[in-house]
């Protein structure tokens, strides 16, 4: 891949797409971050790991995130500063976009599409699904119950949601805030695939 490129691509808890991200970031030979965004954060920042992973897609998870710290810090502890939630997304959103700057990625969540609203040569997908393929899809990953995956897929979306609603300027899931959204149970994961390399690649010019 010559051309400097980046794909973001929001997702519904249970719709595959970190597997379609993942495969999309293959066929193009560019780098793939999910989860891997919070190492790169952890690396920046010089902090646990386990504070992005904790608030990881969630605002308002900070109060919970310091509570087994408060006999340590007092109310004007800087440190506590530092760790507020809009710190953490600073540090990930400045990850962000050194990894953008640096070479060609596929950024899955975490408002990527939103901080590197000004790159060029960007495309930002969203990927739904029919909640009974999340359901079993969710189920069948994590050994739960479907009734437990339904639960945790109408949670994780409102979670999502309020995160991206906050941090950014637009709305979650919504047509008007991506380039393309697409519905992956309608054609099933490979071919939802295919439609949108082929997307990516007109839009780009590739």
């Amino acid at each position: 891949m010559k051309k400097h490129i980046i794909i973001n691509v929001g997702r519904q808890l249970g719709s595959g797409g970190r597997i379609i991200g993942n495969r999309i970031a293959q066929d193009f030979n560019i780098r793939f971050y999910d989860k891997e965004l919070l190492d790169l954060a952890a690396q920046e920042s010089g902090f646990n790991k386990k504070f992005f992973e904790r608030n990881d897609e969630h605002k308002g998870f900070f109060k919970l995130l310091l509570s087994p710290f408060a006999p340590i810090f007092g109310n004007d502890d800087p440190y506590t500063d530092q760790l507020s939630d809009e710190s953490l997304f600073k540090f990930q959103s400045d990850a962000i976009r050194k990894a953008a700057h640096q070479e060609s990625c596929l950024f899955v969540g975490r408002c990527a599409d939103y901080i590197l609203r000004d790159y060029p040569d960007c495309v930002n997908v969203f990927i739904t699904a029919d909640m009974d393929d999340r359901v079993k899809r969710l189920s069948k990953l994590l050994d739960i119950t479907e009734k437990e995956a339904e639960k945790r897929c109408i949670e994780g979306d409102e979670k999502r949601a309020k995160y991206y609603n906050y941090y950014s300027a637009k709305t979650w899931g919504y047509a008007e805030s991506y380039d393309l959204c697409i519905n992956s149970s309608a054609l099933g994961v490979e071919s939802t695939i295919d439609v949108i390399e082929d997307f990516i690649a007109k839009k780009l010019q590739l």
